[in-house]
């Protein structure tokens, strides 16, 4: 199978590649820089040029290719909302390219948060979109399959590696920049977590095995506490690790605040049934203690 890759020069693209690769497919990787394409290339795929804003180029890719993997995101926080909207307009252009062909699309989605006190699983609809989280891929997404693209969700909690942890990587900046490591409260809120290269995995084993409509949740740890974060923070910058009461996380946090307070558990159980995928690497604490902090 000829794969369209989006985010493909990203931290969880490169790491799809070589997972696409080793099963046979072919991988047309989208890249918007030279050094995109370099680096798309030295990994055996073949270059796309163009970007998530290029629909245009998003078509063409896709109508090129047998199945296509959407993993690209543009995360700047400070341009959230737009980078939403930049993202279902995307989708919606793969869709339009794949629409009655019966080639797969494979979706990303944040993991969006349970019922208080709940576990969230695979078969809970997708999270309303709210001023803080107007994020609607997966939305994006039924609305493709409602003109007949085959597409499954991929829900992706902290992704991590000794290199980056999703948003924990904005936590240790913060740190550093602070002076301390923070959580708020008790710090018991947990965040749902998966090494990257078991993410990359899920990716495949979706888009070979993924059934159109459902989703698919790669987390490996249901819940990290966060002040288990903060801790393993502070180890490695050498700070003090500080409880902040919740009237001060904003002033703290700035825009992680919404994120450093939620308590989004999460569970595979429903994936590993389903597609016989078993998550593997270290953990999240295990690789935050990796991590070069005084090279970063």
């Amino acid at each position: 199978m000829r794969v369209f890759l989006t985010g493909a020069t990203g931290f969880i693209g490169t790491a799809v590649i070589p997972k696409l690769l080793g099963a046979g497919h072919e991988v047309l990787g989208l890249a918007r820089s030279d050094e995109g394409a370099a680096a798309i290339a030295a990994l055996g795929a073949s270059v796309h040029r163009g970007s998530l804003e290029d629909l245009e180029s998003l078509r063409r890719g896709a109508a090129e290719a047998d199945g296509v993997i959407h993993a690209g995101f543009i995360h700047d926080f400070s341009r959230f909302q737009e980078n939403c909207e930049i993202d279902r307009r995307a989708i919606e252009a793969l869709g339009d390219a794949l629409a009655g062909s019966g080639r797969r699309l494979v979706v990303t989605s944040g993991m969006g948060v349970p019922a208080p006190g709940a576990l969230r699983t695979e078969d809970d609809p997708p999270a309303a979109p709210t001023a803080h989280m107007p994020r609607v891929s997966e939305q994006a997404g039924d609305a493709q399959r409602a003109k007949g693209v085959h597409v499954s969700t991929m829900r992706l909690p902290q992704v991590h590696d000794p290199r980056r942890q999703g948003l924990v990587t904005y936590a240790i900046a913060l740190a550093r920049e602070k002076g301390v490591a923070a959580y708020i409260g008790e710090g018991a809120n947990r965040w749902p977590a998966v090494h990257r290269d078991a993410a990359a995995a899920l990716y495949a084993q979706v888009l070979d095995q993924g059934e159109s409509g459902a989703r698919y949740h790669a987390v490996a740890e249901e819940g990290v506490p966060f002040r288990a974060i903060a801790e393993a923070i502070g180890r490695g910058l050498k700070l003090p690790v500080v409880s902040l009461p919740p009237a001060e996380a904003a002033a703290h946090f700035g825009w992680l605040a919404g994120f450093a307070s939620l308590d989004m558990p999460a569970s595979s159980a429903l994936t590993q049934a389903r597609l016989g995928w078993r998550p593997t690497g270290p953990g999240l604490i295990a690789d935050l203690d990796e991590v070069g902090y005084l090279g970063s």
